[in-house]
């Protein structure tokens, strides 16, 4: 008998309900610390150096502290260094562009687009494109002052370099942190699967496997080719959580399994995530939620701008750099409509303490440790509630953009930023609501057919026996990567306003249906491993699993229920069974 479908998530809504709900977040205040160390010390050796206005200028490289949290010490320096220079890269786009307002529009439209394109299709990790393209509108603010666009880039590399330091330290500490609290993570969740109640299991078995596979991205995809024995080890124990893993769903029981880890370097380990070329080939597929998020935050980064600049406004790449904020996580509409309200009435109510704060014109050590407290409120406010994070967001903005100079009309400055955010957040949801929006919905069955697909290449390997060799953990790899993002694929479509919302909740006890399968064929790989490679079917068994996937993907492709297929084989057969009931069948 089939075990009951859970619910479907609550669907995300917009309110003021959700504005003032706050978030519980575990240990956020290192984050907090380190980011706002990356912007106070700069603004403190500026004040030091006689200069005030080269502080708060490298400050701007110091966003990239906001990067790279959670990765391998070694993989981080390079990503941080890669968000440094892109950053340095995009003020000077800015400086550059700036005399010419159309063309200073155009190009960060264009940068918009890219940098949410390549930030959601590889893992860069929050906060994404959005300081990339803040970057490049300082760099349009900046063009006021008529700086040497040579100098304004090395301070701004000179406080990215700062932050890569910074960010670093830990490795002379705790070199392999970040490897060990990932483990640790991973070890958690399949502890917490094997204890699951019954009702329970699907969301345990997911954050399972999701921490599983998050491992396997630290402690290989984000490592060097050759390892040491410490990390050696240390896959060795993941392997043996995986091991674990399997136990539980091939045979659940109360008390969490143990396996002893076995030699490192005795067996061949899993790939981690996919690499970023094929990560990127994924996302440039036409219609994808990579493409359509890029489209959206370009074109409203565009008509954003092109308001401003046609009403005359002096900062329009403030309304620009706030559309591209509310659209380039590529939320669903919910959230959609909730990040633009908590934009707005966040900067609304964010212009009474910057009003106070620009008045008062702290210099030197209050200047100092306005911008280190500011900082730090924002990075501890972030997760919990994005609104209060904001009132805190818009006055460290105005001060860095001060140059640490008094402000001839502060009202006049307040009043301008209230509007220009105004009309970039009117604009974005205005862009995502005439945008189609029922390629989300499409996007569901073509998920749920692709992961079927990438099941059957990988039970073409379970039933030759041959799981580990490198075709074959490219294809597990593959298939957890597929069930994975299904979840998030179902949030993004039954969000979608509208009569779609219907067809895709429909569809949600085949995403469950879909994701036991996988797991339950991962974990048939898993124990293959143990045995030795004796394969648990027969080449008929196997065959005839094939056949009722592939027909099962093809059902989905054109819209229709599946032919149920009776008598398969007790390993796996009960699942695509699932599957098919899930559909119709």
């Amino acid at each position: 008998m089939a075990a009951p479908i859970p619910p479907a998530p609550p669907l995300s809504r917009a309110g003021l309900a959700t504005l003032f709900a706050v978030r519980p977040v575990p240990r956020r205040w290192p984050v907090a610390l380190r980011a706002a160390v990356c912007m106070g010390l700069p603004t403190l050796a500026g004040w030091l150096a006689g200069d005030v206005a080269a502080g708060l200028t490298a400050t701007i490289g110091g966003f990239t502290a906001l990067y790279g949290s959670g990765r391998p010490y070694r993989y981080r320096a390079g990503l941080l260094a890669a968000v440094a220079v892109a950053i340095t890269l995009a003020v000077l786009a800015g400086l550059w562009t700036a005399g010419t307002p159309w063309l200073a529009v155009t190009a960060l439209a264009l940068l918009a687009t890219g940098a949410t394109l390549l930030c959601n299709a590889v893992p860069v990790g929050q906060p994404g494109a959005y300081f990339v393209v803040l970057a490049a509108a300082t760099g349009v603010a900046l063009h006021a002052g008529h700086p040497d666009p040579w100098r304004v880039g090395a301070l701004v590399l000179a406080g990215g370099a700062f932050a890569w330091l910074v960010h670093l330290a830990g490795a002379v500490v705790r070199p392999r942190g970040p490897e060990r609290a990932a483990f640790l993570a991973a070890a958690g969740a399949v502890a917490d699967l094997a204890v699951a109640e019954p009702g329970e299991a699907d969301d345990a078995r997911h954050r399972a496997a999701a921490a599983l596979h998050e491992s396997w991205n630290v402690l290989i995809a984000e490592q060097p080719a050759r390892g040491s024995a410490t990390l050696d080890r240390m896959r060795a124990e993941t392997r043996a959580l995986h091991l674990a893993f399997a136990d539980i769903l091939n045979a659940p029981r109360r008390d969490p399994p143990h396996h002893t880890p076995e030699e490192p370097g005795a067996v061949e380990l899993p790939y981690g995530r996919p690499g970023a070329a094929a990560l990127l080939r994924e996302a440039l597929r036409p219609g994808s939620a990579a493409v359509t998020t890029a489209a959206r935050a370009g074109l409203a980064a565009l008509f954003a701008g092109s308001a401003a600049v046609g009403l005359g406004l002096e900062h329009a790449y403030w309304a620009m750099t706030a559309a591209v904020l509310v659209l380039h996580q590529g939320f669903d509409w919910p959230r959609t409509a909730q990040r633009g309200l908590e934009r707005l009435t966040g900067t609304w109510a964010g212009l009474l303490l910057a009003g106070g704060l620009l008045l008062a014109h702290p210099g030197g050590l209050w200047l100092v440790l306005a911008i280190v407290a500011l900082q730090y409120a924002i990075e501890w406010l972030v997760p919990r509630n994005y609104a209060l994070a904001v009132v805190v967001i818009t006055p460290i903005a105005l001060l860095i953009g001060s140059g640490g100079r008094p402000v001839a009309d502060v009202g006049g400055l307040l009043v301008a930023r209230g509007v220009d955010t105004a009309i970039g957040c009117a604009v974005a949801l205005g862009v995502f609501l005439v945008t189609p929006r029922w390629g989300a919905t499409a996007r569901l069955p073509e998920a749920l057919a692709g992961t079927l697909d990438a099941a059957g290449i990988v039970l073409s390997h379970l039933a030759d026996g041959a799981v580990t060799t490198a075709a074959a953990r490219a294809a597990r790899r593959d298939l957890q990567h597929r069930a994975l993002t299904l979840p998030g694929v179902y949030a993004t479509a039954a969000g979608a306003p509208g009569p779609h919302r219907g067809a895709a909740e429909s569809l949600w006890p085949a995403v469950v249906a879909v994701q036991r399968l996988v797991y339950r064929m991962l974990a048939a790989c898993w124990e293959q491993e143990r045995t030795g490679g004796r394969p648990d079917l027969t080449a008929h068994d196997a065959g005839r699993i094939g056949v009722a996937l592939r027909d099962t993907a093809t059902a989905l492709r054109e819209r229709r229920p599946p032919v149920a297929v009776a008598g398969l084989p007790p390993l796996l057969g009960p699942d695509v069974l699932a599957v098919q009931h899930s559909l119709g069948a």
